[in-house]
């Protein structure tokens, strides 16, 4: 019995003595090795600085900057080193009021008492020198510099976007962002923040009990330095672009210009616009507010999240799809009977060029009502299901319908009506052609936006396919852009019925009773469409879209003006300064120019 005990005594000796080497080597691990735990044991005589990393630039298509940064001052607070100071004195400095201090550091204090804090960011260059000098009053209180964008031109607000603080949300998404961090809040800075970010460094310092700066902590040891962010190479050409701001001031609407061949955005124009730089520095919050409540709704990308109907434009696709599913052919004319739908005086449609060049409507009612009820079934309703379907399917492959994967947030997909839609609205099987005729000529319930009506005059200038539009062109230290923005998408429609539709487009401008007449630039062709686009709230918007030249095309173009009429009156000629310009460099239609520069249609 005694040898048992014996025994166990040895036993419990030797986990004692196992336990207690574990502890010495994890010690000797934690003050040794791992420089973490030693630097928070000094946490009292040193101070960790964030350094922050130039962001990426953003260029033109031709490397013009367009977005950059310059220096910005931010100035921080640890709250567990802050003694009794001179907070009038302060508030001076900082031109802002003692209670709006008291809430800022009580806010610091609520995060956390060990950790830096943003006081107040963006301080001018007078307050950062003001600060310096007094600045060993104040202790826990230090200056952290970093960059801020700057804009090189006042254009492409809805691309480029805009950068605003970490919000609640970005923190608990992404660990990498701390309070008081800029991240991109819209377009391209939103789009590409991994890119354009870049990664943080950190500095120690050395500091005395008033936390002042005393030099570099164990000589930078610890230290790491910031990789600065990939720059972005866009698509756009920024004189084009501003062009088309300045032709769509003090109008609503939007202008969108591809390159057929490669799907690159050369302009995307949202009008009314608002400043990049009303929206860093000090005025953002004041700047923001104004912007939000504003009734012309600045903020808001026309181009690329405003629904409207297609209106005539929609014709070609209609005529397109007729032609593919045989239910016409080139030479298939209808007479233009208006007691089917309403229709303006022009010659008799006798082929289906003439109707796309007349933008005949009962012409158009046919070709629909032929595609939506072929009698399959002995059902209409039946049959319109059945056919709808098979409509619905062409439609979505010429990308309306659908959301573009074009690298913008917040791009709208527009709206396609489907059996489902429908049996929902009227009832199963209690609706027919007779219930959704209005589609025929893109209104009811058919929706487009307008960077897909741009992607549209692509994909005829292509005579079949088109390149999702994308604003990347190059990214810094990337060998290529990503694949989707290479490859071709083709529609279900033959290619050679394209042919059919160009000489169409081509006739809506040049030949008479077209309804595109202003639309002409001189010595180029021209091929495009007018849209009228009803509005139950006012005047009815106006839309074209074209591609030029007729052979080898070099830019596509949508443009849409809000409560501005039929879509020769004011989208055509504005899309033909924008061609000529992109062409030819100049603008020789002068009189066109200046009756444009000069309407205000808000």
């Amino acid at each position: 019995m005694q040898g048992h005990f014996a025994n166990r005594k040895f036993i419990i000796g030797g986990a004692v003595l196992l336990v207690a080497i574990a502890f010495i080597i994890k010690l000797s691990i934690l003050q040794l090795i791992n420089p973490k735990y030693k630097l928070s044991a000094n946490s009292n005589t040193r101070q960790r600085q964030t350094e922050y990393p130039a962001r990426g630039k953003i260029l033109d298509r031709y490397n013009n900057v367009l977005v950059y940064n310059e220096a910005a001052y931010d100035l921080m607070v640890l709250p567990r080193q802050v003694v009794a100071f001179d907070s009038l004195e302060m508030c001076e400095m900082l031109e802002i009021d003692h209670n709006e201090l008291v809430q800022r550091l009580a806010r610091a204090r609520d995060y956390s008492t060990s950790r830096p804090s943003l006081l107040l960011g963006r301080i001018s260059g007078e307050q950062y020198a003001e600060l310096q000098e007094k600045l060993f009053k104040y202790p826990g209180f230090y200056i952290q510099g970093r960059a801020q964008r700057a804009y090189q031109k006042k254009v492409a607000s809805h691309v480029l976007g805009y950068v605003g603080e970490a919000g609640l949300g970005d923190l608990r998404q992404d660990s990498y962002y701390a309070v008081g961090d800029y991240l991109g809040a819209s377009g391209i800075e939103k789009e590409y923040e991994d890119m354009l970010r870049g990664k943080k460094g950190v500095s120690y310092y050395m500091v005395d009990v008033h936390g002042r700066v005393q030099g570099s902590y164990e000589q930078a040891k610890y230290d790491t330095l910031p990789v600065h962010g990939q720059d972005i190479t866009t698509t756009l050409d920024v004189e084009l672009q501003a062009y088309g701001e300045q032709l769509m001031k003090h109008k609503k609407g939007s202008i969108v210009v591809i390159e057929p061949q490669t799907g690159e955005i050369l302009t995307l124009v949202s009008s009314p616009s608002y400043e990049l730089s009303s929206l860093i520095g000090r005025q953002r919050s004041e700047s923001f507010a104004s912007l939000q409540t504003d009734t012309l709704d600045p903020l808001f990308n026309r181009a690329t999240m405003s629904r409207y109907a297609p209106g005539s434009i929609f014709k070609i696709v209609q005529a397109l799809i007729g032609l593919e599913l045989g239910v016409i052919n080139v030479s298939t004319g209808f007479a233009c009977n208006k007691d089917l739908i309403g229709c303006h005086n022009h010659p008799e449609a006798t082929d289906v060029k003439k109707a796309i060049q007349f933008s005949c409507n009962p012409y158009f009612y046919e070709v629909y009502k032929r595609i939506i009820q072929p009698r399959k079934f002995s059902s209409i309703f039946r049959d319109s299901e059945a056919g709808i379907q098979v409509w619905r399917d062409h439609v979505l492959s010429f990308g309306l319908g659908t959301q573009l994967q074009v690298d913008l947030p917040n791009i709208k997909a527009g709206f396609i009506p489907d059996a489902a839609f429908y049996d929902k609205w009227y009832g199963h099987r209690r609706w027919a052609f007779s219930t959704i005729y209005s589609n025929s000529n893109g209104q009811g319930e058919v929706e487009s936006v307008p960077i897909q009506i741009a992607n549209l005059a692509a994909i005829i200038a292509n005579r079949g396919y088109y390149i999702v539009p994308h604003f990347v062109k190059a990214i810094e230290g990337e060998s290529q852009i990503p694949d989707i923005y290479h490859e071709r998408k083709y529609t279900t429609v033959r290619p050679s019925y394209f042919d059919i539709s160009v000489e169409a487009m081509y006739d809506v401008v040049w030949e008479p009773f077209g309804t595109g007449r202003r639309a002409r630039v001189p010595n180029v062709s021209v091929c495009g469409k007018t849209g009228t686009v009803e509005n139950v709230h006012g005047e009815d918007h106006s839309g074209f879209f074209a591609f030029a030249p007729m052979d080898d095309p070099k830019i596509a173009i949508a443009v849409y003006v809000e409560n501005a009429g039929s879509g020769g009156e004011w989208a055509a000629p504005i899309a033909s300064l924008m061609i000529e310009k992109y062409l030819t460099k100049e603008v020789s239609q002068t009189e066109k120019e200046k009756r444009i520069l000069e309407k205000a249609l808000y």
